[in-house]
């Protein structure tokens, strides 16, 4: 009987040291130093392991059919076996392309804006300091969005391009990686609150090994944010507001749940679509809209218009609106850069702060008096 138990103990003995090489052998162990550090964005994940990343970007575009798991390498780490499958990315990375002007202060921000080496369509960047980078010819034009130069791509050979799609067929993003580009999928422009699109400059961080510097900033927005949404916590949500304006035939109103409303939201906005369910935006006819606002007493214009009278002659009906009457419209897109790109489009996502004090200021100017607006214009 002893000899029996220690002819298992001896198997098991083995059994475990095997097992224990193995482990070690082929780097199985995966041990997380921390949780994820996502609070707000609901469409990244960032986990932080000895020598390497795995960042998990879910749900990039309307019902996609996958999300998308990458492995960020620092110098000689180990990559366990488990994770071999997924896109390897060295960092800290030494040159980028991005291809929204959303990505911009983010690199500004974390001040690595000289890693970038190519954008498409360059003329839609409004920051000074990257269009002097462009003018100087250190960032190369790459063509646009879903035809981005290939060969040219090839030839400027960036550690990695930053992307995105709109959808489930993507031809550009396969061509990418048959030609040997390190691609990442990101899905900022998914995010409906608004903490959460600006919590992607923690994907930056962590691209260019500034993972501390990218929480810093991200935790005095969050800061700035919630100190601004604390001024109006005792007002009244009682401005009635319109938002939008007519495209060919159609005005999109923001739906309740979208990124625009949740800033009227804390802005203690009375928007007359909050009850309109689900994100994005909803299209109407004009007749409905002026059924509804037709009284309402502040008017966010979406468009280029940068006076009532531009406004007014985009559309002869725009002057049956009491705001345009009374001359409470605002906008939110004149403010252009050098080459005609928006600076709203391109600075809000990364600063929910700014945009939300501006809309506190629409709605309430007693409580910042003193406050200027960053992207509002009053038309007058």
């Amino acid at each position: 009987m002893k000899y029996f138990l220690s002819k298992i103990l001896l198997v098991f003995s083995l059994f475990l040291l095997v097992g224990c090489k193995k482990n070690e052998t082929q780097n199985l162990v995966i041990a997380p130093i921390a949780k994820s550090s996502i609070e707000y964005a609901s469409g990244l994940s960032i986990v932080k392991y000895e020598g390497y990343s795995v960042v998990n970007v879910i749900n990039p575009w309307p019902n996609a059919a996958k999300n998308f798991t990458y492995v960020l390498k620092e110098k000689e780490a180990k990559i366990p076996d488990s994770l071999q499958k997924y896109t390897t990315i060295k960092v800290p990375l030494e040159s980028v392309v991005v291809t929204s002007t959303t990505n911009i202060p983010f690199l500004e921000m974390l001040e690595v804006e000289n890693k970038l080496v190519g954008f498409p369509h360059t003329d839609y960047i409004s920051s000074e300091k990257t269009r002097k980078r462009i003018d100087e010819g250190s960032v190369k034009n790459v063509g646009q969005n879903e035809k981005l130069n290939i060969e040219q791509l090839i030839d400027l050979a960036p550690d990695l391009i930053v992307t995105f799609g709109v959808d489930n067929n993507n031809p550009m993003l396969d061509n990418l990686k048959k030609s040997g580009l390190n691609v990442l999928i990101q899905g900022d422009w998914m995010e409906q609150s608004p903490l959460g699109k600006a919590e992607w400059i923690k994907l930056y961080g962590a691209l260019f090994g500034k993972e501390e510097k990218a929480a810093e900033l991200f935790n005095k927005i969050v800061e700035s944010y919630n100190q601004a949404k604390k001024l109006t916590a005792d007002k009244p949500a009682s401005a009635t507001v319109l938002y939008g304006s007519m495209y060919e035939d159609v005005w999109y109103v923001a739906k309740g749940k979208s990124w625009v409303a949740q800033f009227m939201k804390d802005a203690k906005a009375n928007y007359l679509w909050s009850d309109l369910d689900g994100t994005g935006s909803e299209g109407l006819s004009f007749e409905k809209v002026l059924d509804k606002a037709k009284t309402a007493q502040v008017w966010v214009a979406s468009g280029s218009a940068k006076t009532l009278d531009e406004l007014g002659k985009s559309n002869p009906h725009y002057t049956e609106f009491d705001a345009f009457k009374n001359k409470n419209v605002y906008s939110f897109e004149t403010k252009l850069g050098a080459t005609g790109g928006t600076v709203y489009y391109e600075l809000s996502p990364s600063r929910p702060d700014l945009v939300l004090k501006d809309y506190i200021k629409i709605l309430h100017p007693d409580l910042m008096p003193s406050y200027e607006f960053t992207f509002a214009t009053k038309l007058n």
